[in-house]
């Protein structure tokens, strides 16, 4: 294995939006920078890994450690305290107020990322960066006939209204759900798809939201599509015309970028990084969060729209904006600054 100069923390064995998003980040990271990976959870094959005690013996030269839990910066500052040469950066993308002995841990770090400004406005001393995720913009690409795209997912109606992730109230089901009833009713166009895995502690919730799909006599327009594989998402964020993020709290939330990537609109609420993503009217539209009356008239809206421009207007915004690779670079970048800054001090 190359001597690393950058050292990932791993620490969680459940596979979580923090691990995917370092995951895919990681191979472009690596061709920027000599790396290993603290935590073998998850990891391609062939990734090199890093044990604590090993860390700890890396004395000749600094190198940083990027952290992207509290568990990451624990381990971290141990491994310092115990000889380890290394700077110590966070990723924060919490958007509600840390607690005490979080906040006492960031202001033990060498450099802060957050990525997006909600997430930095909860933040007692602001990011060093904004660095917003990217994504794969090979994985996720528009497909050469959106209707034909829908056609081949095998749904009724003309076109599709999607949303995707886990089926619970924190990711606002239930307002698309309320909003589909009100809209479908005047539009017989279209058919909602839910996707996501429902868990055992969420199926009251969803066996709710059932009823009240058959009550209002649309249970052929909304659809739950159960969890699906991950080889199937491209294809599904293809096949839909408009996808709704809709989340009450988000970290940063990838789907909006994805969808757009895809070349579909969005609706999205005020969570997340996504009021920094989209530009209403271009790419689609943002809400409040939980403001049932807004997605109501901004799905109304995005129903009279040219999809199709939105669809392609959101895939340049992400070409330009949101990409894997331009995500790398500026860790790199950043990482370089603190390691400079070492060595000039």
């Amino acid at each position: 294995m190359e001597v690393p100069q950058l050292i990932l923390g791993n620490s969680n064995k459940r596979f979580s939006g923090v691990t995917s998003t370092m995951l895919q980040t990681l191979p472009e990271v690596q061709k920027l920078m000599p790396l290993a990976v603290m935590g073998h959870h998850h990891l391609p094959s062939g990734t090199p890994t890093i044990r604590f005690w090993e860390l700890v013996s890396l004395r000749d030269k600094t190198r940083i450690f990027h952290a992207r839990r509290n568990d990451e910066m624990i381990q971290a500052l141990a491994a310092r305290k115990l000889g380890a040469k290394i700077k110590i950066i966070f990723t924060s993308t919490a958007q509600r107020h840390h607690t005490r002995f979080t906040r006492w841990l960031i202001s033990q770090m060498d450099g802060i990322i957050t990525t997006c400004s909600a997430a930095n406005s909860y933040l007692e001393t602001p990011a060093n960066i904004v660095i917003p995720h990217g994504i794969d913009l090979e994985r996720y690409q528009p497909p050469v006939d959106k209707e034909k795209a829908w056609k081949s997912l095998g749904f009724p109606g003309d076109f599709g209204i999607g949303i995707f992730g886990r089926v619970r109230p924190s990711k606002g089901i239930d307002i698309l759900v309320d909003t589909a009833i009100h809209v479908l009713k005047n539009n017989s166009n279209p058919t909602v798809i839910i996707v996501g895995e429902t868990t055992p502690k969420f199926c009251n919730y969803q066996n709710r939201l059932q009823a009240k799909i058959e009550r209002a006599g649309l249970s052929k327009r909304i659809i739950f599509h159960g969890k699906q594989p991950s080889t199937a998402l491209p294809g599904l964020f293809q096949g839909m015309s408009i996808v709704a993020a809709l989340s009450r709290n988000e970290g940063f939330g990838l789907t909006v970028p994805e969808a757009m990537a895809s070349g579909c609109a969005v609706l999205a609420s005020h969570a997340g990084a996504w009021q920094d993503i989209i530009t209403d009217g271009l790419h689609g539209f943002t809400v409040p969060v939980d403001d049932l009356k807004a997605t109501q008239a901004s799905l109304e809206k995005l129903l009279d729209a040219d999809l199709e421009k939105m669809g392609s207007a959101g895939r340049e915004h992400v070409e330009m904006h949101y990409t894997i690779q331009r995500e790398a670079k500026s860790l790199v970048n950043f990482y370089q600054k603190i390691l400079h800054k070492e060595s000039s001090d």
